[in-house]
């Protein structure tokens, strides 16, 4: 991974900052693109920090800034994105907010597209990975909108490898379960219950250990990977 151009969305905190470290410790040269305001300039460990929103026309030119003078990416990891839970209809009889779907799908799923196609565009052959969740599979009551985005993303992994797979380019996503990260916002006690083993919320660095080992294995291509401990989320 020495000398490798590496981009990461989401990198300011969570499963992305780990992973821009754990990038940057591997040797590679790590951009981490967050919204304005957020401590990305604070991850350190050689990397730079590009404010952008993954959803926005200025991804575009936060790509170039992290394709640098060589004008080429090799590794692009997609960690950005949203929780907002809500019923499809509550129980006053009143429907979800097509507002609030439609803003989870946004980040969560197209901001992903985005982040993929314009770091594809960059690549001279290398490897981008994806964050689903395992919510795409057992989606709990109130998931509707999360579910439906992180579904989407991890059905862009083998379309995506087989797009791409021309240029020499890798795609693969990661569905994490409860991590300890400021989205899990507390949550998760009962799912930690419900996790066979480990009995734990799983480590930032155990997400980046498993991305590490993605860049460095050339056989992942097209999968979704579960890092979950065997849990099966119940419906609540």
């Amino acid at each position: 991974m020495k000398g490798k151009a590496a981009v990461v969305s989401g990198g300011a905190s969570g499963l992305g900052r780990a992973t821009a470290v754990a990038l940057a410790q591997a040797g590679a040269t790590v951009t981490i693109i967050d919204l304005p305001g957020t401590p990305g300039d604070e991850v350190g460990f050689g990397t730079r920090f590009v404010e952008a929103d993954v959803t926005s026309a200025g991804l575009a030119e936060a790509m170039d800034a992290a394709a640098g003078e060589t004008g080429g990416l090799d590794i692009a990891v997609s960690c950005a994105g949203i929780v907002t839970g809500g019923r499809i209809v509550n129980r006053e009889g009143t429907p979800l907010p097509l507002e609030a779907f439609e803003r989870v799908i946004q980040v969560n799923l197209v901001g992903t597209f985005n982040f993929l196609r314009l770091a594809a565009a960059r690549m001279r052959g290398g490897v981008v990975v994806l964050t689903s969740s395992i919510a795409a599979f057992e989606g709990q009551v109130g998931q509707a909108a999360y579910a439906a985005s992180k579904g989407g993303v991890a059905a862009l992994a083998l379309t995506a490898a087989r797009d791409l797979a021309v240029a020499g380019i890798r795609v693969v996503a990661i569905a994490p379960g409860v991590f300890d990260t400021p989205m899990m916002g507390g949550m998760g006690a009962e799912l930690v219950a419900a996790t066979p083993y480990p009995k734990r919320l799983g480590r930032p660095e155990e997400f980046a250990a498993l991305v590490v080992h993605i860049v460095e294995n050339e056989m992942l291509n097209g999968a979704v990977i579960r890092l979950d401990g065997a849990l099966r989320m119940p419906p609540r």
